[in-house]
């Protein structure tokens, strides 16, 4: 180790061995050096009997990692002072018996964590003697700190280094616009960057790995023996969803294939790692060196880092590279997975639940009707007009008011018509008076002629009086008053013919339906049906389809057809000009058929009028 060779060229001094300065500062390996540096450091501390290094492993446990003298001494004896100082994490003596044994525990912390213990039994020392072998230890153990940085920067450093080539492969691989450009550069530059003889790397396909790229090789020929020999040792690494190294010793691990590669290849070393991603194994990749230069676990800590960046980018490019087709048929195999495979409980309940409701729509039938918004009419709709030409002297009614037969609407003014009378009633008189006085003197001729004038004068006379009686315009009927307002035309002029107000009962209705063209043809008369007004959610009214209107009229962006039905029963909330909605029973047909007629249609008028 090169952690002690600053004290290769001291002499040695206090009783030490040049031996013992020599196996610490030639140590080759971790375990040499704990050796070599535990030997050193009891052969510096006087009285030393024996010694121990306990260094911490997984789960912060302790074990032992050297001692002196090798194969002798009683390491239970230093159990005691080893267990107090690894519980308080400070450095003890403790007396073993009275015979002058003492032990001696110190700990090694690095940044706060304790990663080492060192136990030293000494016999026949003074007080003075513990103090400087304490001070021995504390100065030895840095030793040990300058090894565990070392290590840890040679950590740090490889970590460094495989994530700036990870993250250079990363770049170089976005920077390809194909898969196919992508995994060639890819491999290639692995094979470079961890000295491979051969990277490869295969994409799943169905239930095996297909080879996409193989370093420094620009076409991968399927037939090869080459080539499935190495997708076979990706299927092996991917059954066994784990990643396999050959050779190896595990033997829980299957690794015949890879074993068959190895040979094939004059006995090389042959790793494949399994690509892992979005709860799926999507991929493999297999590398190859040379039989003297085996795996190290380093070495596959960098696959592993290399693979877990550029492994979704690659996969990302291959699925955005396939057809639509295929991209379709791998989301409905992913869903039949899901719907079919273990878990998407929610997912399974949810099919079932689409199934039932399908099939239930498929062969349950229900009852057909029709909906139509509808208004409601009087069955008679009277007209109170101007008999001749006036002006208006009162209206004490007005439009949405109840009227009995015969209540007074509208009085027109007839003072006019009251003096024609009057001069039509003198003129009367004088002609009768003219009468007798031509049959007094038996003159024929002008009794024929005044009589004559006085038919003409009593016929205007009973004018007037037909007129003065028609000032009084009165309600036809009982009912409601659904037009007029001549609260505010009093005094005006008003010419004969004027609709002044319209009457309608109050015990007889027409139900009208404004049906949609489309859906004329299932209405007929004598059909029944029901009714719910706006204004009146709570009731529900019977009606019977009574006259079907063949004129059409263009309404909201639709054409409807006007369809007259009679209500069964007339209840007193009713009132004209009520709207609601309407829906007329035509049959019973399939609840699929019902609800699928309106897209059914439109598809098939969309089809035939785009088709040949």
């Amino acid at each position: 180790m090169n952690s002690a060779e600053q004290i290769q060229d001291q002499e040695p001094s206090g009783g030490v061995s040049v031996q013992s300065w020599a196996e610490f500062s030639s140590a080759s390996s971790t375990q040499e050096y704990y050796q070599g540096w535990i030997g050193l450091q009891s052969a510096l501390i006087p009285g030393s009997v024996q010694s121990l290094l306990l260094t911490a492993g997984a789960g912060q446990s302790f074990s032992p990692v050297a001692g002196w003298p090798r194969g002798g001494g009683e390491p239970a004896r230093l159990s005691a002072v080893l267990e107090r100082v690894i519980e308080d994490g400070r450095a003890l003596v403790m007396e073993l018996d009275q015979a002058g044994r003492y032990a001696m525990a110190y700990p090694v912390a690095v940044d706060g964590r304790m990663f080492a213990v060192v136990a030293v039994e000494l016999s026949a020392v003074r007080e003075a003697d513990l103090k400087r072998a304490m001070e021995q230890l504390q100065w030895g153990t840095s030793w040990l700190e300058l090894l565990l940085r070392r290590r840890q920067a040679d950590e740090d450093q490889a970590q460094l280094t495989r994530l700036r080539t990870a993250v250079d492969m990363l770049a170089l691989t976005l920077d390809r616009p194909s898969c196919r450009e992508a995994a060639m550069t890819f491999v290639t530059e692995l094979a470079a960057a961890a000295r491979c003889e051969r990277v490869s790397l295969g994409f799943v396909s169905g239930r095996s790995v297909i080879l996409e790229a193989v370093s420094h090789s620009a076409e991968v020929n399927l037939k090869m023996n080459l080539t499935r020999s190495i997708e076979r040792v990706m299927d092996e690494a991917l059954l066994q969803r784990r990643e396999i190294s050959w050779p190896t010793d595990d033997a829980t691990v299957i690794c015949r294939e890879h074993e068959a590669l190895s040979r094939q290849q004059a006995m090389v070393s042959v790793l494949t790692l399994p690509l892992y991603g979005q709860d799926r194994y999507y991929g493999a990749l297999t590398v190859e060196r040379a039989a003297d230069q085996p795996f190290t676990e380093r070495d596959v800590e960098f696959f592993r880092a290399v693979a877990a960046l550029a492994g979704p980018i690659l996969e990302a490019k291959r699925q955005a590279g396939r057809p639509v087709l295929d991209h379709a048929r791998a989301s409905l195999a992913e869903a039949a997975g899901r719907l079919l495979g273990p878990r998407h409980y929610g997912r399974k309940l949810a099919l079932a639940a689409l199934v039932c409701v399908a099939l239930f729509l498929l062969f349950a039938e229900g009852d057909y009707r029709l909906r139509a918004d509808i208004a409601l009419e009087g069955s008679v709709r009277r007209a109170v007009t101007v008999p001749f030409d006036g002006f208006i002297h009162q209206a004490p009614f007005r439009a949405g008011d109840l009227v009995r037969e015969g209540d007074e609407l509208c009085l027109l003014d007839d003072r006019d018509l009251r003096l024609d009378r009057m001069v039509t009633a003198s003129r009367l008189r004088q002609l009768e008076q003219q009468l007798q006085e031509a049959v007094s003197l038996h003159d024929r001729a002008q009794s024929s002629i005044i009589r004559a004038q006085l038919n003409q004068v009593q016929a205007e006379l009973d004018l007037a009086d037909a007129q003065l009686a028609r000032t009084r315009l009165a309600a036809p009927f009982s009912g409601l008053i659904v037009s007029g307002d001549l609260s505010q035309r009093l005094g005006s002029a008003v010419k004969q013919g004027d609709v002044l107000f319209e009457v309608t009962p109050l015990d007889s209705y027409r139900v009208i339906l404004k049906v949609d063209e489309r859906r004329i043809a299932d209405v007929q008369v004598g059909q029944r049906g029901e009714l719910v007004l706006f204004s009146l959610p709570g009731q529900e009214f019977g009606f019977t389809v009574s006259k079907i209107t063949p004129i059409a009229k263009a309404e909201e962006g639709g054409n409807h057809f006007r369809v007259e039905a009679a209500l069964d029963s007339v209840a007193e909330t009713l009132r004209p000009g009520m709207e609601g909605v309407g829906k007329v029973a035509v049959d019973r047909r399939k609840l699929a058929h019902i609800w699928i007629r309106d897209m059914r249609e439109w598809l098939t008028l969309f089809f035939w009028k785009w088709l040949p």
